[in-house]
């Protein structure tokens, strides 16, 4: 392995680190599929607890759950997003993101179509109620359910009961973080931020477009992941129900 070799795996692998994506437009892009550059970076990502996805037009650096030098725990999520304040609304924005995925998640049709239309704040609201209330019917057959599966089902069941609804219109800027449309709020900025949707109409009724890079790592991370399988099982997203209302 040459000192050049190291020089410009170490120019992409520090670009990934600080872009998170690099696509076919970048300078980075082409010097990544030289092979001895290429294997530099996969053991860079390697050795530090992360690793990468490839696809024809972009590549993406994602952090490993555990084991890496770069992982985050609650706190360091808490401090870097202050809408989380208790690891209840952690739990639940993770339920609000996870809702989201497995609409999106369908066949290519419905794909294309979340691109070009999105999925409005209090579309998503309405799924996510769906669960919950379906949770919370589960719950009551089976109280031990949420525990058997590792999920914080009570505790995430009990607060979105008793939030409000806060259905009057409002924009992202304007979210109260302590209603459900406000909590949704903070999930899908946590998604913008890392550049995986886009929020339009941010004055006037909300809207997530999912971005390329989400169903790439959809793809290749969750679909052989059987947490996410379960998950999607446990969420009432019938394609049929929603399919022409997830943009209203």
């Amino acid at each position: 392995m040459s000192a050049e070799t190291i020089k410009r795996a170490s120019a992409v692998f520090f670009t990934l680190l600080k872009e998170k994506v690099i696509d076919e437009n970048s300078e980075h892009f082409q010097t990544y599929f030289d092979p001895e550059v290429r294997q530099t970076v996969l053991l860079l990502a390697d050795e530090s607890g992360t690793y990468i996805i490839e696809s024809p037009k972009r590549i993406q650096l994602v952090v490993q759950p555990t084991g890496s030098v770069f992982a985050t725990n609650f706190t360091h999520m808490k401090d870097k997003h202050k809408q989380i304040e208790t690891k209840k609304h952690f739990h639940l924005v993770s339920v609000v993101i996870m809702t989201f995925l497995a609409a999106i998640d369908r066949n290519q049709a419905a794909r294309i179509r979340t691109q070009r239309e999105g999925i409005s704040f209090f579309a998503l609201e309405r799924l996510v109620d769906e669960l919950i209330m379906k949770w919370d019917g589960i719950l009551r057959a089976q109280p031990t359910f949420g525990e058997d599966n590792r999920i914080d089902m009570k505790d995430v069941v009990t607060v979105w009961k008793f939030m409000e609804v806060d259905t009057d219109h409002f924009g992202p800027k304007k979210g109260n973080k302590r209603t459900r449309i406000g909590l949704i709020t903070s999930a899908m900025r946590l998604l913008d931020t890392e550049g995986l949707i886009v929020i339009l109409d941010r004055d006037e009724i909300a809207k997530a477009i999912p971005r390329q890079e989400l169903f790439e790592r959809i793809e290749y991370l969750y679909h052989d992941y059987d947490r996410y399988e379960l998950f999607k099982k446990l969420i009432n997203t019938e394609e049929d129900e929603h399919a022409e209302n997830s943009s209203n």
